[in-house]
């Protein structure tokens, strides 16, 4: 097996001020909207996943992984307090963000009054390999991306980045701790239901709210980004499907090559260097 890059704990700040264009991606309203949408879910939810990380920490008994999960929660930590500045800055826009994350909050809460801890940890690997997927589709593309607000840009590449840099620990931990296949896989079944039924409600809502859910050139508009150009999310079919085997495991989708890229990015870009992004301290530790 493939083992796990080191973990490095980025304090980044992002400038969500109200200088960010409402249609920050391109002026493309319904396509801005699906990252916003995504946007949402994070500070519940990696709250969920550090707190099923964290309660497996005891069980932990290699130094390399109990190292990994003091990074991955650091990692999440920053994610979560950024992603609460870009919903705040939703807010301000007039969406309903509020109620959103009421909403994702308590579907959580009960997930965690119906499992035990070990259900828990098996619903984060799941999600996270959700997230480090589309995370790898963002890196592998730069037409992802392509005529969207540099803060925003910066952001959603720092976010991917750290998602694949970290996509095997919450796996790594369940596995150690004596999670089993049928366990795993029955949380990825049900995680996905769940998952895109609430991505599909969350866009409704924020193209209600913005007054285009009847609009079929902007429906047209997201499927075509989504499905057929640049690329496609069917492309990740395969790779979801790799889950479900008994042997797999995150970094046989090895993309170290797409992570040491963003690095040298992160060094050399206007994005990173010129003010849109504060750099605070690096011992941020959650």
């Amino acid at each position: 097996m493939m083992s796990s890059p080191k973990l490095e704990v980025r304090n980044l700040r992002f400038d969500v001020s109200d200088e960010v264009p409402r249609y920050w991606h391109g002026g493309k309203r319904a396509v801005t909207l699906f990252f916003d949408n995504l946007s949402v879910f994070f500070p519940p939810g990696e709250r969920f996943f550090i707190s099923a990380v964290k309660a497996h920490a005891g069980q932990v008994h290699d130094e390399n992984l109990l190292e990994q999960t003091r990074a991955f929660c650091a990692q999440e930590g920053i994610h979560s307090r950024e992603h609460v500045r870009y919903n705040d800055m939703l807010r301000r826009q007039g969406y309903p963000v509020e109620a959103m994350e009421r909403r994702v909050e308590r579907l959580l809460a009960r997930v965690t009054r119906m499992t035990k801890p070990s259900g828990r940890l098996a619903a984060t690997a799941a999600l996270e390999h959700f997230t480090a997927l589309l995370a790898h589709y963002l890196l592998s593309d730069d037409r992802l991306l392509d005529g969207a607000h540099p803060v925003m840009a910066a952001l959603w590449r720092w976010h991917a980045a750290e998602e694949n840099e970290h996509k095997a620990v919450a796996y790594d931990v369940y596995r150690q701790t004596g999670g089993g296949y049928i366990e795993r896989a029955a949380a990825m079944m049900i995680a996905t239901v769940i998952f895109w039924a609430k991505v599909f409600e969350h866009q409704l809502r924020l193209m209600w709210a913005d007054g285009i859910l009847f609009s079929p050139r902007e429906w047209y508009a997201l499927f075509r980004f989504l499905f057929i150009a640049p690329g496609g999310l069917t492309r990740l079919f395969w790779p979801y499907l790799d889950y479900y085997r008994p042997s797999f495991h995150p970094w046989q989708l090895d993309n170290r090559g797409l992570l040491e890229a963003w690095k040298a990015e992160l060094e050399t870009s206007p994005s990173y260097e010129q003010g849109l992004v504060d750099r605070a301290s690096p011992g941020f530790s959650g």
